[in-house]
């Protein structure tokens, strides 16, 4: 039998100021229709145990940066519960692969040619999603079910919780979240979305990089080493 959206949380740094969201009537139906969607046989991504791998993967105090997207790749085997990221041997989709572009002009780097960003959560980035999950093949396919408002709560949390955090709000969607941060204590970085549709609009030179790691350097705190496995 399939745990519980609840079980599925594993960090008590997160359960702390999740655990009445579980409770609430928009949560009760958005688990009620991700079991029905899995009864009719739906192929929903990511796999169940990868829902909260953002959050389980990174404790609430150590957050330094948000990186938010909207919701999860919609492809098989892309998704695995972290905003723009893909497991070592997925190719790299297309607005990831001007994320990285732009990493690499920002920082004067060369990667290699993976897409895992794990290694930037384990630092401090938390890689979250609005919405955190979807139908295969079919994008946007559980909006507004009830996960951006839980997501909400957890942008909520690390803007009240947390110290001089960077913001990255990539796109309009993104940026509409911007009311729930407290902009006196964190940065705020916006620009298009990385999308191939948009990237040359804004996307590219805007230089998010550097400009998270001068904030958390003027505030003490340790850079972010964005080089996953360049050389």
């Amino acid at each position: 039998m399939d745990l519980s959206l609840v079980e599925l949380l594993k960090n008590n740094s997160w359960k702390n100021v999740l655990n009445s969201e579980f409770e609430q009537n928009y949560f009760l139906a958005l688990e009620t229709y991700l079991g029905q969607e899995q009864a009719k046989n739906k192929i929903i991504y990511p796999a169940r145990s990868n829902i909260f791998e953002a959050l389980n993967l990174l404790d609430l105090h150590q957050v330094k940066v948000v990186i938010l997207g909207q919701d999860p790749y919609h492809g098989c085997g892309e998704a695995h519960g972290l905003s723009f990221s893909v497991p070592r041997d997925i190719k790299i989709p297309p607005s990831l692969r001007n994320i990285l572009k732009e990493l690499e002009s920002d920082l004067k780097m060369t990667l290699s040619d993976s897409g895992d960003l794990t290694s930037w959560v384990k630092q401090g980035v938390l890689l979250l999603n609005s919405v955190l999950t979807v139908e295969k093949d079919k994008p946007h396919s559980h909006r507004k079910r009830g996960w951006e408002t839980f997501t909400d709560k957890i942008i909520s949390a690390v803007s009240l919780k947390n110290d001089h955090v960077v913001f990255i709000l990539w796109g309009k969607p993104a940026q509409e979240k911007i009311g729930l941060i407290d902009l006196n204590k964190h940065l705020v970085l916006e620009s298009v979305h990385p999308s191939p549709l948009s990237s040359y609009r804004g996307f590219f030179g805007s230089q998010p990089f550097s400009r998270a790691n001068t904030w958390l350097a003027k505030h003490s705190l340790s850079p972010i080493n964005w080089m996953l496995n360049g050389k």
